[in-house]
């Protein structure tokens, strides 16, 4: 059996999107040693393909992070084979917030240097020596203390559309950029309760072993990220403190948690959370767009996109051979196309 697929992402895209089938949008992740990163992948990618398991998985000598959809009919076998797993055996499933099924269109598992990139050297610090989780509860208890200090270990285009009130949004494209920023921040408040968040958790996992080893103290960390919180706030009827929209890194690119709209649409200024990407296949250029530009621009960030993509197909690719556009998928914002951009 072929281990990747090898079907064109638009008839992925179409047929996912024609589907009625039930999907359970999830993700995990776990910290554990893999001797051999490449077997585990393939084995992983057999079972999971068996599963009818579409996702998004990164695989390490130090662990696997995984945003995936499972059929729902298959659910059960799916948490079966995660609990008789020795690598993944009791491994929390932050199952989404917002979810129609289309959140993931083929099944893609990649073999990588670490599972999040964080340009820090592990042999330098002990990873294990982590922050204290926290309960959703707990969360709130801390996050209304004068003595914490609120830290947003996502990206700018994350906290943009939904943060947690009062928290440190720092104002960058990357973890790996966010670290030492972050570090810098807080070098005057060792003595504070520093709790930090993220989408899921992964972030904040290795963030929290990384200040804990730079001298601070009181660290902490809301476990299972925006995702449990908005369970356990909703089960256990917890007031919740997160405005706005979580992003996500899949084809939904957001699910709501409060009602708020604390953004703007990046092509007209009106208060809008919706990401999209360019339709131009030479730009992919990850903004906000509200239904009224969506319109104008038909998908696009800019006229110039717009005048491409109504181009033949076969001029539009000669316009785009030879240029690496690089992960400029998530540089949201950065484009001076955007007359409204953060």
């Amino acid at each position: 059996m072929i281990l990747h697929n090898r079907v064109n992402k638009k008839i992925l895209k179409e047929k996912i999107q024609n589907s009625d089938e039930k999907r359970v949008t999830l993700s995990f992740y776990r910290y554990v040693k893999l001797p051999d990163p490449q077997a585990y992948r393939d084995q992983l990618y057999l079972d999971f393909h068996k599963l009818g398991v579409f996702g998004r998985i990164y695989v390490a000598e130090e662990g696997i992070n995984a945003q995936i959809s499972v059929p729902q009919e298959n659910f059960d076998a799916f948490e079966s084979y995660i609990n008789n797993s020795k690598e993944l055996e009791g491994e929390r499933l932050n199952v989404a917030v917002e979810d129609d099924g289309k959140s993931f269109f083929k099944l893609k598992i990649q073999v990588r240097n670490k599972i999040v990139a964080d340009g820090l050297d592990d042999k330098s610090f002990d990873v294990t020596k982590k922050g204290i989780h926290l309960s959703a509860e707990k969360f709130n208890e801390l996050a209304s203390d004068p003595n914490t200090v609120l830290i947003d270990m996502r990206n700018h285009y994350e906290s943009e559309v939904g943060h947690f009130k009062g928290a440190i949004t720092p104002d960058v494209d990357t973890f790996k950029q966010s670290l030492p920023i972050v570090e810098d921040l807080l070098q005057d408040k060792k003595d504070k309760n520093i709790v930090m968040y993220c989408t899921g958790g992964i972030r904040c996992e290795k963030a929290s072993a990384y200040y804990k080893h730079k001298g601070f103290e009181n660290v902490f960390q809301l476990e299972g990220g925006i995702i449990e919180y908005a369970r356990q706030v909703k089960d256990k009827g917890l007031e919740n403190r997160f405005v706005g929209k979580n992003f996500v890194f899949d084809e939904r690119l957001g699910e709501r948690i409060s009602d708020e709209i604390i953004s703007h649409c990046h092509q007209c200024g009106d208060p809008c959370d919706t990401h999209t990407n360019c339709k131009n296949d030479g730009c992919h250029l990850l903004f906000i767009q509200c239904e009224k530009c969506a319109e104008k621009f038909e998908g696009c960030c800019s006229t110039e996109c717009t005048d491409i993509i109504n181009l033949p197909e076969e001029e539009q690719k000669k316009m785009r051979t030879g240029i690496n556009k690089g992960r400029q998928v998530f540089k949201k914002g950065r484009s001076s196309k955007l007359l409204f951009k953060k």
